[in-house]
């Protein structure tokens, strides 16, 4: 099995690398910084595929398909974890920032998946595993732009799922809420402190979302919600908008 993992470097990606490594998977690991993905890769003798690339250029999101599929077979899995994350009052924020965002959140998971789902159409099997966010949800103030591009990838994720099944290919969904991460630190550090927002909203673990990620590619499981408390935020939207606008910290000055 060839599974392709974007954002492999560090946090989700890198949880997902080591647990397909795991699971013997021939793994194609994409991201910026390749020292860490060659890092990553030494922990494992299975098959691995290196690519470097920037998904905020458009000209990168699929130039390395090919000599992926050459080097590992064709892709079994795309998993669209990329992602990037802006904390910021939306007036501060410089639109080209945010234009990068949306390039590199939705924009380019939704070229790469409609570049390669389409071999997949062709042998009649094949997931495509988007990992959005509970923002996607339950928006939180303070990301408007993350909000946004999280809650188009989801959209487009759950309306693929039926449209994609005829042809033999599975799409999971996955909306993690806040998971230990470099971007989970960075983001929490953006808003003031509060006692409400970390009793509200407690920090799962990388390691445990990937295993539930690879089982539901494994059990052909429609969305993945974690932590698990979470769930409640997309049975009762209302009683989570509220809960967000009430006890959402204000974003730090700057």
């Amino acid at each position: 099995m060839h599974v392709v993992i974007t954002g492999a470097s560090s946090g989700i990606g890198e949880a997902l690398a080591r647990e397909y490594f795991g699971r013997r998977a021939a793994v194609t690991l994409v991201a910026r910084r390749r020292e860490l993905m060659e890092k990553l890769a030494k922990e494992t003798d299975t098959k691995t595929h290196l690519v470097t690339a920037d998904l905020s250029d458009p000209s990168q999101v699929t130039s390395w398909v090919d000599a992926a599929e050459s080097a590992l077979g064709p892709i079994d899995v795309l998993i669209n974890n990329a992602g990037v994350q802006i904390v910021r009052a939306f007036t501060d924020t410089p639109f080209e920032d945010a234009e990068k965002l949306l390039q590199v959140d939705l924009l380019a998971p939704l070229k790469l998946s409609h570049h390669v789902v389409k071999g997949m159409i062709a042998r009649k099997s094949g997931t495509l595993v988007d990992v959005s966010s509970m923002a996607a949800i339950a928006p939180t103030p303070g990301m408007a732009f993350y909000n946004a591009a999280k809650g188009g990838l989801a959209a487009a994720s759950e309306a693929l799922r039926a449209e994609l099944k005829p042809h033999g290919i599975h799409v999971v969904t996955v909306y993690p809420g806040p998971v230990k991460t470099p971007m989970e630190t960075a983001g929490r550090a953006a808003y003031e402190e509060s006692l409400a927002a970390r009793l509200l909203a407690p920090p799962g673990e990388a390691p445990v979302l990937a295993r539930l990620v690879a089982d539901a590619v494994e059990q052909k499981d429609e969305r993945v919600i974690y932590p698990h408390m979470n769930a409640l935020g997309r049975h009762f939207p209302a009683l989570t908008r509220m809960l967000l606008d009430t006890f959402t910290p204000k974003v730090k000055p700057g």
